[in-house]
């Protein structure tokens, strides 16, 4: 028998059996962000062609049938099945030429077949469409000979909608697919909720600008880029985005204005418990509310949500990746929620790991994990880092997801299965 000892870490302690009771779970702050997360309620009328991105206000409803007319599904013949006699082959002549956009104005109710091209309508009598590589003609006859059956190559009136149809209900995100089918329906104007206005501000004296000069003891600044770039992806106006410094009076200045202009204030840093924190005093300073603040995840344990006034606030960690795995679990469901989406699917699926586990128990732990193929019954193998760094974001872009691995587990064999949950990149 193998006796593996204790995984143990220098740190910082935040995975002491003692602390561990004063955090939630995971689950239970998505429960409680859904719960307070609401809508403004303010809606406008936007063109079909600028939609992308918009969250519905109201149901799109079909405004006709879809397709409009019974139409062809590809170049060919229509002819009337029933006019074909005999066991074949059959000659019949061309009476009748339809184009797509121009109507069909002769009749194919006998032995004859009117040319016809991809999404022009179906003649009277005709109940096929014998595509052109099947017949031969001479002239202004065809020869077929198989017999094709009623309905081949005919697209239905209505077979794709019916007439006042719900084709998207409100509370959906509107992306290439949904703007597909609502012009489809033809909805050249929709009712969208107003668009989610977000304020930013990373704190930390030690914060420098992206390739600015730095001093020996500062650093470049990786959250803004990295949640300016996720805000943009998910449609919502950034009204404002600052740095802060560790200054209690200046932070309280800050978040109040931004509070003021904002549905949702997003900080970094400043939320644990050091003498150099100073985000949730300020936030207590302004009257706000805390509705929770630790959750029992690594990376990201500080992550707090709460409000500002009538602007909800999500406090995210100052560490890079802490920030990163808590904004893809925590942010995104706090976006979807105020900006009045409906609940996705659970997006997390299961997979199997690559290699053998061993870790500290204590707290659900999220790596970011790569797809690496599928193993011999056809699930999907994932393989990640061997520990988890919370300042460390080199190896993000190689990355996929972020893999679930459970708090009480000290150790996992190759093959275990474990959750895995893809990154939202848009």
């Amino acid at each position: 028998m193998t006796v593996h000892e204790s995984v143990a870490s220098p740190g910082c302690g935040c995975d002491r059996r003692d602390m561990l009771p004063s955090l939630i779970s995971i689950d239970e702050a998505l429960a409680r962000i859904a719960a307070h997360a609401a809508p403004a309620g303010q809606t406008g009328t936007v063109a079909l062609d600028s939609a992308v991105g918009r969250v519905l206000a109201r149901p799109v409803r079909s405004r006709s049938m879809a397709p409009a007319f019974d139409n062809a599904a590809m170049d060919g013949y229509a002819v009337a099945t029933s006019a074909l006699r005999g066991p074949g082959p059959w000659l019949l002549q061309v009476v009748a030429r339809v184009p797509a956009g121009q109507p069909a104005t002769t009749s194919v109710a006998g032995a004859v077949a009117a040319r016809i091209f991809t999404g022009a309508p179906i003649p009277a009598g005709a109940d096929a469409v014998v595509m052109q590589e099947d017949v031969v003609r001479d002239g202004e006859v065809i020869h077929l000979s198989r017999r094709p059956a009623p309905g081949l190559n005919i697209r239905p009136a209505g077979s794709d909608m019916a007439k006042g149809a719900t084709v998207l209900d409100k509370g959906h995100r509107l992306g290439p697919g949904e703007i597909a089918a609502c012009a489809a329906a033809g909805a050249g104007f929709l009712q969208v909720q107003r668009r989610l206005r977000v304020a930013l501000l990373v704190t930390g004296d030690e914060v420098r600008h992206a390739g600015d000069a730095r001093k020996p003891a500062q650093i470049w600044d990786v959250n803004t880029p990295m949640l300016t770039a996720s805000l943009a992806a998910a449609g919502v106006e950034i009204v404002a985005s600052a740095h802060g410094g560790d200054d209690p009076s200046g932070l309280v200045s800050q978040l109040s204005g931004m509070a003021a202009r904002a549905d949702l204030v997003i900080t970094t840093g400043g939320i644990s418990v050091g003498e150099e924190d100073h985000v949730k005093p300020a936030l207590a300073a302004l009257g706000g509310e805390i509705l929770f603040s630790g959750v029992a995840i690594k990376p990201g344990k500080p992550v707090s949500f709460g409000r500002i006034g009538k602007a909800s606030w999500l406090g995210l960690p100052g560490n890079p990746l802490a920030a990163f795995v808590t904004w893809q679990i925590f942010g995104i469901a706090l976006i979807r929620g105020l900006s009045g989406e409906v609940a996705h699917a659970r997006t997390r699926r299961h997979v199997v790991t690559a290699t053998e586990l061993r870790r500290k128990p204590g707290r659900c732990e999220l790596r970011p994990a790569t797809i690496a193929g599928f193993d011999a019954h056809g699930r999907e193998i994932v393989r990640f880092e061997d520990a988890t760094h919370s300042a460390r974001v080199g190896r993000l872009p190689l990355a996929d997801g972020l893999v679930f691995l459970p708090a009480d587990a000290e150790s996992l064999p190759i093959g275990a299965l474990v959750e895995f949950q893809p990154f939202c990149r848009s």
